[in-house]
């Protein structure tokens, strides 16, 4: 039975200086905002500072978030959301876009904006060619537009592409015969040679969970950084999916032209809940393979040298969707109230400590949802179940899952009180035709917690007090100079 590091490290916990933190080079995380009850914008940023933590990627330019942004000098990636690649097939919708989310604060003791993210893996197998001929012209207008507006020196285009775009044939399954993939390969080699014609990296998603994830017969330490067989590519030796998977996209660039172009890695990381390999433990031991690795600066066989690299994700989202897996809420190093998961040294020396949690997070009230064991009528509990499921998230009741030891009634009221938790604890939520009800009694039981919900931030006042902020700087800005 796995030991959850948590445990044995919380003795550690204490107040860190941010100060005393250090990063890998080069090294960020993904902040997406997926939640039910978000955290305050301005928390989530003063997070990232505490942990020194400099570069951030998000999954669009909402102002909010910009807002909490402007000032911090942290290195920021905007995002343009798959939906949107149509228009931006448009120049002058495309420099709309810039005019509003890059320019816009683009002054001193604005937003530190280094690239612009231009859809979301759009070459995704799994949709089916949607995004197929809408990425490059998309990529072409922002990047083109940024040009225009004077900013393409200091701020990139770029696409974040999953690693399917690129594959060794199976009668040579190595990193040596890596190419693109036929179906995409005149829309990736316009791509590229765009990128290189801009001097912009390339942008790779490498999940090695992912490998693992549905596929028993893949070899579970090659996942990690600890302990694998070597696989032998013509006399180089890997030892582990991200080098192999990384340097696979590098002779795939070779094979167009474009062998030294740069790569972000733009999304890497290991979930905690929702499979059999995705717990806390797992990820403790990625995680401390993973950075003292990119701590070292060495990088991998065709790239000797360090790798930028972001981290996926920053926060657990609950209203993700969960198509592609159980696991899709849980990919956050810290909680869903920003609370760390497990102790971990982002500058790679191995000197583990918890991760400087969110400040000042205001909870609603210690009370919880079970269910009623006096309840008389048990043939619609399992239909109240799947409706509370439906309308939360009940990832950790999953197999391999922190919950999955549950009984029925557990697992009635786990669902209950999630359903409960997203409602704001709403009495009413809490009824299930007579089959729940409130409790003050903290009803957790072993490592399975039972949340109660954070107060979520208001957008509404985030978005007024921005509009004010930007007006004011922009007068402090033009009375400087």
């Amino acid at each position: 039975m796995m030991v959850n590091p948590l445990t044995l490290f919380v003795g550690l916990a204490i107040l860190i200086s941010p100060l005393s933190v250090t990063v890998v080079d080069g090294l960020g995380v993904n902040w997406g905002t997926m939640a039910t009850h978000k955290l305050p914008p301005k928390t989530v940023v003063q997070m990232l500072k505490d942990n020194n933590i400099n570069k951030v990627k998000l999954f669009d330019a909402d102002e909010t978030t910009m807002g909490a942004l402007a000032g911090s000098g942290l290195e920021v990636m905007v995002a343009i959301p798959n939906d949107q690649l149509n228009v931006m097939g448009s120049y002058d919708r495309a420099k709309d876009w810039v005019r509003k989310n890059v320019t816009r604060y683009n002054f001193s003791g604005g937003v530190n904006i280094t690239f612009v993210a231009v859809g979301n893996e759009p070459f995704l197998k799994s949709y089916n060619g949607t995004f197929i001929n809408l990425t490059f012209p998309a990529l072409q207008n922002i990047q083109n537009a940024l040009n225009e507006a004077g900013l393409g020196n200091s701020v990139k285009a770029t696409v974040p592409l999953n690693a399917d775009v690129y594959d060794s044939p199976a009668s040579d399954p190595v990193p040596s015969a890596g190419r693109f993939r036929p179906d995409i390969l005149g829309q990736m080699t316009q791509i590229v040679d765009f990128l290189g014609k801009n001097n912009a990296p390339i942008t790779i998603n490498i999940y090695p969970f992912l490998s693992l994830y549905g596929n028993d017969d893949f070899p579970l330490n090659y996942a990690f950084f600890d302990g694998a067989q070597p696989i032998d590519d013509h006399g180089v030796s890997y030892t582990n999916v991200f080098d192999a998977n990384f340097d696979t996209l590098v002779s795939s660039l070779k094979a167009v032209g474009h062998g030294d172009m740069p790569i972000i890695v733009g999304e890497v990381g290991w979930p905690t809940e929702g499979d059999k390999h995705a717990n806390t433990g797992d990820a403790y031991r990625f995680y401390n393979g993973l950075l003292p690795r990119l701590g070292t600066n060495k990088g991998t066989p065709l790239r000797p040298t360090y790798i930028e690299v972001y981290l996926f994700g920053l926060l657990d989202e609950d209203a993700k969707s969960i198509a592609p897996g159980a696991f899709e809420r849980h990919w956050g190093l810290f909680r869903f109230d920003g609370q760390p998961k497990f102790p971990l040294d982002l500058s790679g020396q191995g000197q583990n400590k918890l991760l400087v949690g969110a400040r000042n997070v205001t909870y609603l009230p210690n009370k919880w949802c079970e269910f009623n064991p006096d309840a008389k009528d048990l043939t619609k509990l399992a239909k109240n179940i799947d409706f509370a499921c439906t309308f939360s998230d009940c990832t950790a009741l999953g197999y391999g899952s922190s919950c999955n030891g549950l009984d029925a009634n557990g697992n009635a009221s786990y669902a209950f009180n999630m359903y409960f938790q997203v409602k704001n604890q709403d009495e009413m939520a809490c009824v299930f035709q007579g089959l729940a009800r409130v409790t003050d009694k903290n009803i957790s039981q072993g490592q399975c917690e039972f949340p109660v919900q954070i107060v979520a931030s208001s957008s509404s006042s985030s978005s007024v007090s921005l509009f004010v902020w930007l007006i004011i700087a922009g007068v402090l800005f033009v009375l400087m100079f």
